[in-house]
């Protein structure tokens, strides 16, 4: 019987990128989505997926969706941003990108974890940013969302590792995507030792890579061209 993997935000860059890549080792997909039904509905016949639908906001409809469900390997990879220099940011774009960023990954979680822990067995994957890690200028709701979900990915590897239940986490750099589509390349190639942006593919391999190394947990692999090390 194939493993399970859920996909959060699954119609964004990488979202697609990790579906292709456990799709191609023969794994059940169940992709999350919210907004994007027309993108959703391609990836769900491009890969044979159970499509999920709520907002990361609804603890609800998230309890409800998940209750029932075995999930092997769970990705968090829903992530906005909303950006502003912190003295024009307003409390809506706060509260908004902590609320979908931080709290969803907590509920995502909460509610897959009842099963994993019954099976002692799971992976969890979280998709963080090197802004949480250094800071990003005009992002301080997105950097703050994505450290604390590194510094919730630390903790978890220790309450779960007596169920044999592994937490990870992938911090991708600057990637190719609608994020970074207003980005001028030119203007990083100098700090980037790679010398580019990276692309969905690269930090797939990340994701597939950590989901199936056995003896990695609490670690944070950085995806960034060099950028961060």
């Amino acid at each position: 019987m194939s493993k399970s993997v859920l996909i959060t935000g699954s119609t964004g860059a990488i979202g697609e990128a990790a579906a292709k890549a456990f799709f191609d080792k023969g794994y059940k997909l169940f992709l999350h989505y919210n907004n994007n039904e027309e993108k959703a509905r391609k990836l769900k016949e491009k890969f044979d997926a159970t499509l999920l639908k709520w907002d990361m906001r609804d603890s609800q409809t998230i309890k409800k969706e998940l209750e029932n469900l075995s999930i092997d390997i769970l990705v968090n990879n829903v992530a906005i941003t909303d950006d502003a220099h912190i003295f024009w940011m307003d409390d809506a774009q706060w509260e908004s990108v902590i609320d979908t960023n931080l709290n969803g990954t907590y509920r995502v979680t909460k509610a897959v974890l009842a099963n994993m822990i019954k099976n002692k067995s799971g992976v969890i994957i979280n998709i963080v940013s090197i802004s949480g890690l250094i800071g990003n200028l005009g992002q301080a709701n997105y950097a703050a969302s994505k450290g604390a979900i590194a510094a919730f990915t630390k903790t978890l590897c220790l309450d779960l590792a007596r169920f044999n239940i592994r937490v990870n986490a992938v911090a991708p750099g600057i990637i190719r995507s609608n994020m970074s589509k207003n980005i001028d390349e030119k203007n990083y190639q100098k700090i980037i030792p790679l010398g580019r942006f990276g692309e969905p593919e690269e930090v797939a391999e990340a994701i597939l890579f950590l989901s199936e190394a056995k003896y990695i947990s609490g670690e944070i692999l950085n995806v960034s061209g060099g950028m961060v090390r």
